[in-house]
């Protein structure tokens, strides 16, 4: 059995709609699923506020050394809203430097105004994925992800909503492109070609691609295809186009490909 590679950290949870991408949210979705008398859209800390931090009885760490630790995956970390908290976030991300923490965003433009003090160049462990979903929210933030001080960089093209050209944003400092399409029964529909249109731009650009998820609703050769959820992963994969990536998802130019980082314990993916 393949040894566990990621982990979730949810520091707090609910998030406000910023824009088009944000209109039918999974973390609404699975609000209003599972019952939450608790809007959405109100931002509270969670019970795993300290979890990078906390330890099992044993005194290690309950996240094992070497992992890559997917963050606030049900919020966004630039919210507003979790201004008072963040703070102590960096704080146990710079404690856990034997681990990598990675989190996608809508809100770049406020990534200058949240970083702690010693940020510096970056982090070596903290991982940034900006979102785009159309070609306005691509020109907004993209030169901005592009002037800010990140070790590590990731283009997140999700959900996509109509074709990106991505080419002028693409250089050395991306370490990746993953592109996907939108869950959820109303989920707007995601075309094959614009897929394909995005992995060309990154392999003329030598910039690893993944094709992460196809969406509910998926066009492929003018016939729309409806696929349920526990597929739409598997069935990205199965259209063998991602480019540069290796097993578990992982880009070949990724900061967990590295022979190590500043504390010299991340070495978990080398060949």
């Amino acid at each position: 059995m393949k040894e566990r590679i990621y982990y979730d950290w949810n520091p707090w949870h609910g998030c406000t709609k910023i824009s088009p991408g944000c209109k039918y949210c999974y973390v609404y979705r699975q609000d209003e699923m599972y019952g939450s008398n608790t809007s959405s859209s109100l931002c509270r800390k969670t019970g795993n506020f300290d979890l990078p931090i906390k330890r099992k009885r044993d005194k290690s760490y309950k996240i094992p050394s070497g992992k890559i630790v997917f963050t606030c995956f049900t919020s966004d970390f630039l919210l507003e809203d979790a201004d008072p908290w963040r703070q102590d976030c960096w704080r146990m991300i710079k404690e856990r430097k034997d681990c990598f923490f990675y989190f996608f965003t809508k809100r770049i433009h406020r990534l200058e105004s949240c970083l702690p003090p010693d940020w510096g160049e970056g982090y070596d462990n903290v991982i940034i994925g900006c979102t785009v979903e159309n070609r306005d929210r691509a020109d907004f933030r993209l030169p901005i992800f592009l002037s800010l001080p990140i070790k590590h960089r990731a283009i997140i093209a999700a959900p996509l909503l109509e074709p990106l050209d991505l080419s002028p944003y693409l250089n050395e400092s991306i370490e990746e492109v993953a592109a996907s399409g939108e869950s959820g029964i109303m989920a707007r529909p995601c075309n094959y070609d614009w897929i394909l249109d995005i992995r060309c731009q990154c392999i003329e650009k030598n910039v690893p691609f993944c094709f992460h998820q196809t969406g509910a609703h998926f066009i492929k050769d003018g016939k729309l295809y409806n696929i349920k959820r526990q597929y739409q992963i598997s069935q990205a994969k199965k259209a063998g186009i991602d480019f540069r990536i290796k097993d578990n998802f992982i880009p070949e130019t990724a900061a967990f490909n590295q022979k190590e980082n500043v504390s010299g314990q991340l070495s978990l993916w080398d060949e």
